[in-house]
């Protein structure tokens, strides 16, 4: 087959290439020490307490649940860090999402963490829940919920009640989901009480453990509203459900055997119909994964060649680039990825020489800049492979599009829009990363969250905002000087320096990854070396999901 192999210019015996990948080593062994921490969840003594109880933890449950190869991609595990400390915090938002198989069958899992304020819905709780029941949906992956939750966190209960994403949503998604003939199955494995009691009895098979806790009120709740005195047991427990009242569909005398009943129901489920995306056998890069590490650099001042990562990520390096010349500091091509045929959508962090279309001057085009050529190529490629079913692969590391009169005159805008509407209108699938930079309306081009991508991962090295930290500093610094002077004072330079470092300072935090992940703007913070493995498994969801809608993009600019 013929194939177009990008070269390689690497020398990873280079003094760059050693300093970069030192700070990407680094980078990810704070991610990683972060993450084992986050794993904890309530700490020793929550646990022990659960396993007091004859219960596992909700990361032993999943373990258990899944098969042993591939493992388990975890979703939001930074989702409320560094929220939520006056009420002592809530690692992972207090449940714990991602996927794995079962016997085989890619499923979603959405699993109470009760180590966690004994698994009880906090604001991000819901959100995360939701998250992970949209991304099952998209896909059409069946989900597997492991139910152990005191309910909604009353004092931020304000949060968690009554909007579209908060706690409501998540039954409301359960009977879509059913309504579409997405597979759900609930084992409760512990309390499961108030509204949050809905839940199983809307999924197909319902399990429960004994001395797990299946009500509408609670006996305290129960003995102030009527007066009626009864046991947990008595009121909700797994015999009166199992005997009585005909919720459940089993009844399991503890976690191990009500894991193994949920394994063998699902092995039992039917097949379904395949997404139209062309697959083939998978072919390995030409070059180590790992090399990605010596190659990006976070430094501003810094070029790379993007080409250079996209040979590291493609099956036999191979990529098809589409209008090579035109365009350039946006990459656009077709390639395969585990197999699967893609569009990839890159930010070129090389400057490139041009000519400026007009007036035939040669001029510099800055990498990492989306110019009103480079838009109009990109929107033109990507309503391509949705005329062609091709799924598309965002690789991020942009500063926005370009500025100033010659960019104005060269319908930058109208450009942009075109960029904007193809990908706001794709209907084949759209998995974005972002390696670097991803600010501004660059963002958006690029398939940002409010994009729709079906997933959406960061590198360590992510940084997004309206705009890069120190433009947003100096102009925030201006405005704050112009209101000093309007009230009389003039600050000297030393009261401006310190000042922009303050804002510098707090800006930075907010553009770090791992403050999106917290607020679940992006599903996953991955290791550079495993984005081959992140991208292949988001193609391999998608495909579970036969149905692409006709492409159409409304009004374009022209």
């Amino acid at each position: 087959m013929a194939r177009s192999v990008l070269p390689t210019q690497v020398d990873p015996r280079s003094e760059q290439f050693e300093k970069n990948t030192r700070r990407m080593v680094d980078l990810l062994t704070e991610i990683k020490n972060e993450e084992e921490q986050i794993r904890q969840g309530g700490g020793e003594k929550a646990i022990e307490s659960q396993h007091r109880k004859g219960r596992l933890t909700a990361r032993e449950r999943i373990a258990r649940l899944l098969d042993a190869e591939p493992g388990f991609f975890e979703l939001g595990i930074y989702a409320a860090y560094g929220m939520y400390g006056e009420w002592g915090g809530a690692p992972a938002a207090g449940v714990v999402t991602g996927l794995g198989h079962i016997h085989g069958r890619l499923t979603m899992v959405i699993a109470n963490d009760a180590t966690v304020k004994a698994g009880a819905f906090f604001p991000l709780t819901a959100k995360k829940v939701i998250r992970a029941q949209n991304i099952a949906m998209e896909n059409h992956i069946p989900v597997v919920y492991l139910v152990d939750s005191s309910g909604v966190f009353l004092p931020l209960q304000e949060d968690v009640f009554p909007d579209t994403d908060d706690f409501g949503r998540i039954f409301r998604n359960n009977a879509v989901m059913s309504a579409r003939g997405i597979p759900q199955t609930t084992a409760i494995m512990g309390m499961c009480v108030a509204g949050g009691a809905y839940l199983p009895v809307m999924c197909d098979n319902v399990l429960m453990t004994e001395g797990s806790g299946l009500f509408l009120a609670g006996p305290a709740l129960v003995q102030a509203a009527i007066g009626q005195q009864a046991s947990a047991e008595e009121l909700g427990g797994a015999a009166v459900h199992a005997c009585i009242s005909g919720t459940v569909d089993f009844r399991e005398p503890d976690d191990p055997a009500c894991l193994e009943r949920v394994r063998a129901l699902i092995e039992k489920t039917g097949a379904r119909p395949r997404a139209p995306f062309d697959e083939q056998a998978e072919e390995p890069p030409a070059y180590p994964a790992s090399e990605i590490y010596g190659i990006y650099s976070d430094d501003p001042a810094r070029q790379y060649d993007m080409r250079e990562i996209i040979a590291r990520i493609v099956d036999g390096s191979g990529f098809e680039e589409y209008r090579a010349e035109y365009g350039e500091t946006l990459l656009c091509g077709y390639a395969r990825v585990g197999g699967w045929a893609v569009g990839i959508v890159a930010n070129q962090k090389k400057n490139v020489l041009t000519v400026a279309p007009g007036i035939g001057q040669k001029r510099m085009e800055f990498g990492g800049v989306i110019y009103a050529a480079s838009a109009e190529k990109a929107a033109r490629f990507i309503m391509g492979c949705n005329q062609s079913r091709v799924p598309l692969v965002f690789l991020h590391d942009v500063n926005g599009f370009m500025v100033g009169k010659e960019a104005e005159w060269s319908g930058i805008i109208r450009a942009g829009a075109k960029m904007v509407n193809a990908v706001a209108n794709s209907v084949v699938p759209k998995i974005t990363v972002i390696c670097g930079g991803s600010f501004g309306a660059g963002h958006y081009a690029m398939c940002g969250k409010a994009y729709d991508p079906r997933f959406i991962f960061a590198w360590p090295t992510a940084r997004y905002a309206v705009m890069s930290g120190e433009s947003a500093a100096a102009t925030l610094v201006e405005v704050r000087v112009r209101q000093l002077e309007r009230e009389g004072r003039k600050p000297d330079k030393q009261e401006k320096e310190k000042l922009f470092n303050s804002i510098l300072s707090a800006y930075q935090q907010q553009m770090d990854p791992r403050y999106a992940a917290a607020r679940l703007w992006v599903d996953a913070i991955i290791d550079p070396a495993e984005t081959r493995e992140a991208i292949i498994g988001a193609l391999e969801a998608a495909a579970l999901n036969p149905e692409v809608p006709e492409f159409k993009t409304g009004v374009l600019q022209t």
